[in-house]
């Protein structure tokens, strides 16, 4: 068994951005795969802030559009939240709960292992920000 740790460092130009980094993801399973060969396994894909996420789904414009309305909706930018009387993000920070800090993705065959749709998304909700930093585990055989 091998395990492999490898960082991705994001940064993000508004306040909500939803940030494809399937292409890094799998540049960093190639490099891997040069030096090590990760036949089958997982990759754990964690976010180090509590206001972005870590999500797959499918990347299409639309459905991109309709999950930020969503999410918008279900949790409001101004209200009577407490944590606002610190650093003014309770919003973010709520949205993050909902949505989750990691994903795990199978890897086989040395490739990960996502549906004809999935992409991986960093999800910004309290930018715009520089130096986001996202951990990758790469565990496998």
């Amino acid at each position: 068994m091998v395990v492999i740790s490898k960082s991705l460092r994001i940064s993000s130009s508004s306040n909500f951005q939803i940030i494809d980094i399937t292409r890094d993801i799998v540049d960093i399973l190639n490099e891997i795969n040069e030096e090590n060969k990760m036949g089958n396994g997982i990759v754990n894909i964690f976010t180090k802030h509590s206001t972005s996420s870590i999500r797959v789904n499918e990347n299409e414009k639309g459905l991109l559009m309709d999950f930020e309305k969503a999410l918008k909706g279900v949790v409001k930018e101004k209200d009577n939240y407490k944590h606002n009387f610190i650093d003014n993000n309770a919003a973010s920070h709520i949205k993050a709960f909902f949505l989750g800090a990691s994903e795990s993705i199978p890897i086989v065959e040395g490739r990960l292992d996502l549906g004809t749709w999935q992409s991986i998304f960093f999800i910004e909700l309290d930018g715009p920000r520089s130096n986001r930093t996202v951990d990758l585990t790469f565990i496998g055989e």
